[in-house]
C-alpha cells in the first residue's frame, strides 16, 4: 500500500529541512541506560512522525516518559514534568546508576545534554532544552462513567454551567477521523462538579449525547483533539490506536500528518497496529526487539511487527526477506527444487534492509527462539548472518531480465493471455524507470492482478532462468536451518508436529 498523500507531502518538506525550511526543535536521539532493562541502545527519530513498535513490557512506553522529561515546558499551559515523576522510588525499587542521553536541536542548532541519577538524587534538571510538549496515554484512557468521581454526575438533576466547544476546524478533523458529520463537539462543565468535565458531541440532525452514551472510539479522539500542539512543540501519543476501528486509525495519522506539516510537529507515539505501520515510511518506523536485550530496529514491515507479537502457532522455520515480492520469488525457488520445504517455512517479510542486517547479527549470536534465516536482495551487499537472493539486482531487475532473455516463453501460457499481448505489455513496462512499478503496470494492461502476475514470472523465472548453481546456494540455507530442527531433542520434535498439524 503506497503513502497516503497527507503523508507525501510531510515527506517532501522533511526532505527540504536542509535549507532551513522547518523543523527548528528536533530531538534527534535518545540513550537509555540503567532503566527498565535499557543499556545505553540509542533510539533515533529520522522522521517527524515515529511510531514505536513492540510487546507489552519491551520499553516502548518508558521512550516517551523519556522525551517528555528532558525538556522544560514552555509555556504557562505547560506542566514541567521531572524523570522523579515517571520513574520514582518504591517499597520495591531503589533506582540509580541512570543516565537518559539525548540529543537535539534547538533553533537548528544541534546540541546534547544528559538527566542522571547516579545514587539518590536526578542531576541536570537545569540545563534541560525548553520546548512545549503534550503527553497524551491513550491506552489508560477510561470510559467516562469508569473514571473516579464521574458515576455521580449522571444524574437529571444536574445542570450544564460552562463548555469550552471545539472550533470549526477541530470539530472538521473529529468529524474526518471518525468518518461521520459532527455538528458540535464541546467539553461542558455541571454544576454537581466544577472540576469534572464531560465531552458531549452532537450529529447532524441526532440530540447531542455525553460521553456517558458515547463510544469508545468518539472518546479517544475528543480527548485526543482538545490537546492543542503549539508550532514547533514535541506531541507523544501512548497506544494511537485505543478503541480506534482501522480506517479511523488511517484517518488519524494521516491528520496527524497534516498538521505535522503545518506546524512543523515532532510526534512519537506507540502502537501495536498494523495499520499504522502501514501509513508511516520506513524511516517512521521503529521495533523494539527483545529475544535477550533490547534491539532498536528501524523501517519494519507491518508483517515483521505483528509476526513478532503474535502467539499465534506457526510452521518450523522463520525465513525473513524483503517484501512480499522477494517472499514470492524465494517461495518459487522453493518450490522447484525444495517442495516439501516450503509448507515448513513462514515466511516473514522485515521492510529495510537495515532491518534484515539488524535480523542477521541476532542469527550470528543465536538469539532467536526458533530456527530461523534471513535473506537480503540481490542488489545489497552482504552482510554477516544474512544471505542473497540471486542475480545481484532488485527481484523485479533480476526476473525480468531473465524473462527477457527467453523471450517471455511460457509466461503467456501461464496466465492465460496471448504471448503477443505479454510480450508488448512486458516490453513497454520495463523501459519504466521504477522498477517497483513493473508488475503493477503489466498487471494493468493484462487486466490482471499484480499478485497473480508476480506469481507466474517468479515460476517461469525459477523453471527456465535459474541455474541449478544459484538454486542451490539459495535453497541450502533454508535446509540448513530445518536440518538444525532435526537434530532437536525428540519431545521438542513431537511437540513441532503438532504445531504444525495445529493440534495445539
Amino acid at each position: 500500500m503506497g503513502l497516503s498523500s497527507e503523508m507525501r507531502k510531510l515527506e517532501n518538506k522533511w526532505g527540504t529541512r536542509g535549507s532551513g525550511h522547518g523543523w527548528p526543535k528536533f530531538l534527534d536521539y535518545l540513550e537509555i541506560d540503567g532503566l527498565r532493562g535499557w543499556k545505553g541502545q540509542r533510539i533515533e527519530f529520522p522522521f517527524p512522525i515515529v511510531a514505536i513498535v513492540g510487546e507489552n513490557g519491551s520499553g516502548k512506553s518508558t521512550i516517551l516518559q523519556c522525551a517528555d522529561c528532558i525538556y522544560q515546558k514552555k509555556g504557562s499551559d505547560d506542566a514541567t514534568r521531572f524523570a522523579s515523576d515517571y520513574f520514582p522510588d518504591t517499597p520495591w525499587e531503589n533506582l540509580q546508576g541512570i543516565t537518559i542521553r539525548f540529543s537535539y536541536k534547538q533553533e537548528r542548532l544541534s546540541s546534547s545534554g544528559s538527566i542522571r541519577k547516579p545514587t539518590s538524587r536526578w542531576h541536570g534538571n537545569l540545563d534541560r532544552p525548553e520546548r512545549s510538549v503534550n503527553y497524551v496515554d491513550l491506552g489508560r484512557l477510561l470510559p467516562v462513567p469508569a473514571r473516579t468521581g464521574y458515576r455521580r454526575l449522571a444524574n437529571a438533576g444536574f445542570k450544564e454551567i460552562a463548555a469550552t466547544p471545539f472550533d470549526k476546524g477541530v470539530l472538521e478533523r473529529f468529524s474526518g477521523i471518525l468518518g461521520r458529520k459532527y455538528q458540535s463537539v464541546r467539553w461542558a462543565l455541571t454544576d454537581g462538579d466544577e472540576r469534572r468535565t464531560v465531552p458531549v458531541v452532537g450529529q447532524k440532525d441526532a440530540v447531542a449525547y455525553s460521553g456517558f452514551h458515547q463510544g469508545a472510539g468518539e472518546t479517544t479522539i475528543a480527548e485526543l483533539l482538545q490537546v492543542e500542539p503549539r508550532q514547533y512543540s514535541l506531541l507523544l501519543i501512548d497506544e494511537i490506536e485505543t478503541s480506534l476501528h482501522p480506517r479511523a486509525q488511517r484517518r488519524l495519522i494521516r491528520d496527524l500528518a497534516e498538521k505535522c506539516r503545518q506546524l512543523d510537529l515532532q510526534i512519537i507515539l506507540t502502537t501495536h497496529s498494523p495499520y499504522i505501520l502501514e501509513e508511516l515510511p520506513l524511516d517512521g518506523r521503529l521495533y523494539i526487539l527483545t529475544e535477550e536485550e533490547k534491539m532498536v530496529v528501524r523501517g519494519v514491515s507491518p508483517e515483521f511487527a505483528m509476526s513478532k507479537m503474535d502467539e499465534s502457532i506457526y510452521p518450523e522455520c522463520d525465513v525473513y526477506v524483503e517484501d512480499p515480492r522477494s517472499a514470492t520469488l524465494l517461495q518459487e525457488i522453493l518450490v522447484q527444487y525444495a517442495k516439501d520445504s516450503v509448507l515448513r517455512c513462514r515466511f516473514i517479510p522485515y521492510g529495510s534492509a537495515q532491518v534484515g542486517c539488524s535480523l542477521g547479527q541476532m542469527v550470528c549470536k543465536d538469539r532467536f527462539p526458533r530456527p530461523s534465516c534471513v535473506f537480503l536482495d540481490g542488489d545489497q551487499e552482504k552482510s554477516d548472518g544474512c544471505n542473497l537472493l540471486p542475480g545481484e539486482d532488485a527481484p523485479e531487475r533480476v526476473v525480468f531480465a531473465g524473462l527477457e532473455r527467453i523471450e517471455w516463453k511460457g509466461l503467456a501460457e501461464r496466465i492465460g493471455r496471448t504471448y503477443t499481448e505479454v510480450a508488448d505489455a512486458c516490453k513497454q513496462a520495463i523501459t519504466y524507470p521504477s522498477h517497483k512499478e513493473w508488475v503493477r503496470l503489466i498487471a494493468e494492461k493484462l487486466i490482471l492482478s499484480s499478485d497473480a502476475l508476480w506469481q507466474a514470472c517468479c515460476s517461469v523465472w525459477a523453471v527456465q532462468v535459474l541455474s541449478k548453481d544459484d538454486a542451490r546456494q539459495t535453497v541450502n540455507p533454508v535446509e540448513e536451518c530445518l536440518t538444525r530442527l532435526l537434530k532437536t531433542s525428540p519431545i521438542v520434535q513431537q511437540r513441532l508436529a503438532l504445531q504444525f498439524r495445529g493440534d495445539v
